[in-house]
């Protein structure tokens, strides 16, 4: 199971996708320079190799541990993460008022994607603390970001997101944790928090030295839903205004979950005020926890999109290495019946190819929206709603790829890929989760029909796929895939009903995100020259494009043959 950085890949998308020379251009990011981005680029990748991808086997076969409260995880990973910390690979891109190297959010999300490909689980532990960091980042006061943000943005300290509890799974409006303000004694003015959370990565474990719980909870007298709920800082161990760490607050693990993957990353049930005596501060205004939580989860979505492309990458990785140098049979057709490796079949050829480029393409995907993210950070609000507008396209479809270029991975072993031994099933085992938290990728479609198809009346939409449909006339199978989402767009703006857009919005989604990697793949081949990604973009375009149009008909078919059947008779 070794593992290569993708980096000649990953600086194409980076300076083609991205198109970091452009952002570099802006005095914020001056310091991208190219040669400062290849560095990051072969630092991430050879740190990742090195250190995270030893033990990603381990991760999977011995798994976090919970203990009396305690979380441990697999022997060398603490190690691991503080050489994670100490190179600064947290920091790339936090801001400099607070330790941060202030470089563009597409470099922090190269970091991230290949230490995922090295070892998804463990990537988690830093994913979740850039979800803190941003919603500390735009909603905290001064004091807070002064307190709170050095020690995340270099990972001294971790982040978590505390939003799901056991009657309140994507329904956020229906938490019932409590929040009881404290009017006197060393904590007025904070919150006495009560409640149980579940399905919190990383919410307790042993290689950070705090970590910071960002948790939903309601006032008292809040209103019904999600207009009542707001979000608190509940850290593991008290911080004393000079930084330093003080007791322990009433917050612990409960248990870890047993899962199908993912072993590395304990997901905990967390108790908080088993003794009454949690406390916790409110982030923003009271009742505006929902914004916060939008802040988190629209990094989250984007960095979960990412783990469809680290686990296909994985995947990969291992099954072009094991059709290398498995040898079984002569080639079909040919007079030489010498057994050759199984590579040269072409049905294991096929296979390989799609593999590759829908990892690629998830990866174009994936850099042209950082890119986006870049530019709405400078100000550019055309681009932060384009990205916007990605987000949901990356997260479902991109988690998609992950566990399809996973699932072909375990045919690519044939037998030997059902055999735990060969690891190919661990790829398939973790990705699964991806479609699934930071909301289901159902939610991310729905999401995409029914408030970012609506920007701009429509028009954030209709400009992207104008624009792809025009440089992409020499490639009419991606110019055809732009004009009819765009159309169905356009019906889906004006005409469908809600039940109608809410049927037809994954095949929508699908459709959309393909458009968008195909040109990005037309425009990296155009620019790399390299015969690898000419006939990667090429296999893409004539095969996996023509197959996302063919949904059309599926995203325009409406709900009505959905309830043809009765819930009864649905049932049998």
């Amino acid at each position: 199971m070794s593992f290569t950085p993708p980096t000649a890949d990953q600086i194409l998308a980076i300076k083609v996708s991205a198109g970091i020379d452009e952002i570099a251009q802006h005095e914020r990011f001056a310091a991208a320079t190219p040669d400062l981005v290849e560095a990051i680029v072969e630092g991430a990748g050879a740190f990742a190799a090195g250190e995270w991808a030893p033990l990603h086997r381990a991760g999977d076969q011995i798994g976090a541990k919970c203990s009396d409260g305690a979380v441990t995880l697999p022997p060398g990973y603490v190690e691991a993460y503080k050489a994670f910390v100490e190179q600064g690979w947290n920091s790339i891109a936090g801001s400099p008022d607070f330790g941060g190297q202030g470089l563009p959010f597409t470099l922090a999300t190269v970091a991230l994607e290949t230490l995922g490909a090295a070892n998804m689980g463990f990537t988690l532990l830093p994913m979740l603390t850039v979800g803190a960091i941003e919603a500390l980042e735009h909603h905290g006061s001064d004091a807070q970001k002064a307190l709170y943000l050095p020690k995340l943005i270099s990972g001294e300290w971790s982040g978590t997101m505390n939003l799901t509890e056991p009657q309140a799974g994507s329904d956020v409006g229906a938490l019932r944790t409590t929040a009881t303000p404290i009017s006197d004694g060393p904590h007025a003015g904070k919150y006495r928090i009560s409640g149980t959370k579940i399905f919190i990565t990383f919410g307790e474990h042993d290689a950070a030295d705090n970590i910071i719980h960002l948790v939903l909870a309601r006032t008292p007298g809040a209103p019904d839903g999600s207009r009542g709920i707001s979000l608190f800082i509940v850290p593991k161990f008290h911080v004393e205004q000079d930084g330093s760490l003080g007791g322990r607050n009433d917050v612990r693990c409960v248990s870890i979950e047993h899962k199908l993957g993912i072993h590395a990353s304990p997901t905990c049930v967390m108790s908080y005020g088993d003794n009454g005596e949690c406390i916790g501060e409110m982030v923003g205004h009271e009742n505006g926890g929902l914004r916060a939580m939008f802040t988190m989860m629209n990094s989250a979505r984007i960095n979960v999109g990412s783990q469809g492309v680290q686990i296909a990458e994985r995947a990969l990785q291992q099954a072009v290495g094991y059709a290398r140098d498995r040898v079984q049979s002569a080639r079909a057709g040919s007079p030489d019946k010498t057994p050759v490796s199984i590579i040269e079949h072409p049905d294991v050829r096929r296979m390989l190819m799609r593999m590759r480029a829908l990892t690629e393409g998830s990866r174009a995907l994936l850099y042209y929206t950082a890119g986006q993210v870049d530019r709405g950070a400078l100000g550019n609000e055309a681009a932060q709603k384009r990205a916007e507008l990605l987000v949901p396209m990356l997260k479902a479809w991109g988690t998609d790829i992950g566990c399809e270029v996973a699932s072909l991975g375990v045919q690519v072993h044939g037998g030997m890929g059902f055999i735990e031994e060969t690891g190919a099933a661990q790829h398939l085992r973790d990705a699964r989760i991806a479609p699934i938290y930071e909301g289901t990728n159902g939610i991310q479609a729905a999401d995409l029909v029914t408030r970012k198809l609506g920007y701009d009346n429509g028009g954030v939409l209709q400009s992207l796929m104008a624009e792809i449909a025009s440089e992409m006339e020499d490639v009419p199978e991606v110019a055809a895939l732009a004009k009819d989402a765009a159309a169905i767009g356009q019906w889906m703006s004006t005409t469908a009903s809600l039940d109608d857009k809410l049927a037809g919005s994954v095949p929508f989604t699908t459709m959309c995100a393909v458009a968008v990697a195909g040109w990005q793949l037309a425009r990296q081949s155009r620019a790399s020259d390299l015969h690898a990604k000419i006939a990667v973009t090429k296999f893409f375009n004539r095969v996996i494009v023509p197959e996302a149009r063919g949904l059309g008909s599926s995203a325009m078919a409406g709900a009505a043959l959905l309830y043809d059947l009765d819930t009864e008779a649905l049932i049998g």
